[in-house]
């Protein structure tokens, strides 16, 4: 695989985080780094590039760096762990991801735990590997020694920053004098000495144990029987969170892409594609409706929230209402939007035009989006790309439109619904560009139960369902009523 370009994302404080995307997975997966990293230099790595490279072929893989490490920005302080938790969201977003599998390595534990308990919407499922709850400070009697031996490596490898001493500390198994040249380069690009004492001070203060317990996610703990890390630490970890699986694996290297990685590069692919039991993942073909309140920030600021939250209540009471009388459910709530399923691509239209109308009487206006596409069923909830598009095709409309994919318009040929091209557009975090069709109406309004089974798509509409979504014609044609 060739490797991925290198983009930014600015936070608000215009400090540039550097990312990479890959992979051709039916699920996002980010991994959060450790100590440093360097965007660029660790794909010269083959241990590192053999096993993202395999990664990416059971997930789309989304990484990054630091503030104040690798591609990305300097920065003059180190970041609290609220903030390098909102640096995870940031890079997602810039991704076009609105929900992740989670990997958490090392120092990147404790935020991707942290944004698992406070954000479950954004973590489909977590997984740390050689991470630890709590560091050095408040490291229990009995543990102390093991840190502090751990510590003592530590201010060795810093006091020779940029002679190769992380080989050492991180991968004892490929301590070789090309490794150690080599490691010394990637040090240097990496980060400052003065920059990994202060990370190392923090890290050494962090405790997240009163967090744990409030992450319910399906959750896969991975650590090195003699990682540099104890391993009681790991085992912490595990028993703190609610139904967390811990995995115990043999070795010394703390840096998981050196010594036998295929173990853990299996234990990581059956956890992502639903190989355990926790987190088992179901796909289907479904039509979304996205809808959205338009400027729902400056109306509650107006009104305050005596007045905001009974508006929203009933925003929320017309929006169930309306998506169960056209035959489709509920997903989830968004605060001032939501996410509604249906089998039919045309109830979900008409649904959205009802609600259009409805909530503008309320002097609520909102923005819909329709799309259909192959999507994990989670639970309750839902995923995938489809979610992705469907989220975006929404986001594209304007106050009071209905707006669709020509994946929609397609399937609802014939069905007497009325579309106005509004041209092809990129979808933010989506490959290619996407046709988009907004709603004007309809020659001649159809009863509801006539909408239970949708026309019959054209050869265009399925090629265009398999290549954006891998296994989903069969599925498409058995909703449409053809046999395969």
């Amino acid at each position: 695989m060739q490797q991925p370009d290198t983009r930014y994302v600015a936070r608000p404080d215009g400090v540039s985080i550097a990312y990479q995307v890959w992979g051709s997975g039916p699920v996002d997966l980010l991994y959060a780094p450790g100590f440093i990293s360097h965007l660029d230099l660790q794909w010269a790595d083959p241990g590192y590039a053999r096993f993202f490279n395999r990664l990416g072929s059971v997930a789309r893989v989304i990484t990054y760096d630091k503030p104040g490490t690798g591609c990305s920005d300097p920065i003059p302080h180190v970041p609290s762990l609220e903030e390098r938790m909102e640096d995870i969201r940031f890079v997602l977003d810039a991704a076009g991801s609105e929900r992740a599998v989670v990997m958490g390595f090392s120092e990147g534990g404790p935020a991707s735990a942290l944004l698992a308990a406070s954000a479950p919407e954004r973590v489909a499922s977590l997984i740390l590997y050689g991470s630890f709850a709590r560091g050095l400070q408040n490291a229990e009697p009995e543990q102390r020694e093991l840190w502090e031996a751990g510590r003592d490596r530590l201010d060795n490898m810093i006091t020779h920053w940029g002679t190769g001493a992380t080989v050492d500390f991180f991968a004892p198994s490929a301590a070789g004098r090309f490794q150690r040249r080599a490691a010394g380069v990637y040090e240097r690009a990496a980060a400052s000495p003065g920059m990994m004492r202060a990370l190392v001070e923090v890290v050494e203060r962090v405790d997240v144990r009163d967090v744990l317990p409030s992450v319910r996610v399906p959750t896969l703990v991975l650590h090195r029987s003699e990682d540099v890390t104890p391993i009681e630490a790991g085992r912490e970890l595990a028993e703190l969170i609610p139904g967390a699986r811990f995995v115990e694996l043999p070795g010394s290297d703390h840096a998981f892409w050196f010594g036998e990685q295929d173990t853990i590069a299996e234990e990581i692919e059956r956890f992502v594609t639903g190989g355990y039991a926790a987190a088992l993942v179901e796909r289907a073909l479904a039509t979304l409706l996205f809808t959205d309140i338009v400027d729902s920030t400056r109306r509650a600021a107006e009104l305050g929230d005596s007045e905001w939250r009974p508006l929203l209540e009933r925003h929320n009471a017309i929006v169930e209402d309306g998506v169960a009388r056209f035959g489709g459910s509920v997903v989830k709530l968004l605060g001032d939007g939501a996410l509604a399923r249906f089998e039919s691509p045309a109830g979900a239209i008409r649904c959205g035009m009802e609600l259009c109308d409805s909530l503008a009487s309320l002097d609520l206006p909102i923005r819909a989006g329709v799309h259909t596409g192959e999507c994990e069923v989670i639970g309750e909830d839902l995923g995938g790309m489809a979610v992705h598009i469907g989220a975006r095709v929404g986001a594209a409309a304007a106050p009071g439109e209905v707006l669709v994919s020509s994946t929609v318009a397609e399937l609802v040929m014939g069905s007497g619904l009325c579309f106005e091209e509004r041209g092809d557009h990129e979808l933010k975090g989506v490959p290619g560009r996407w046709r988009l069709l907004a709603v004007t109406g309809e020659e001649n309004p159809v009863p509801m139960q006539a909408e239970t089974m949708p026309p019959r798509p054209s050869d265009r509409v399925l090629e265009r369902v398999a290549l954006s979504f891998p296994g989903a014609v069969r599925a498409a044609t058995r909703a449409a009523g053809r046999r395969v």
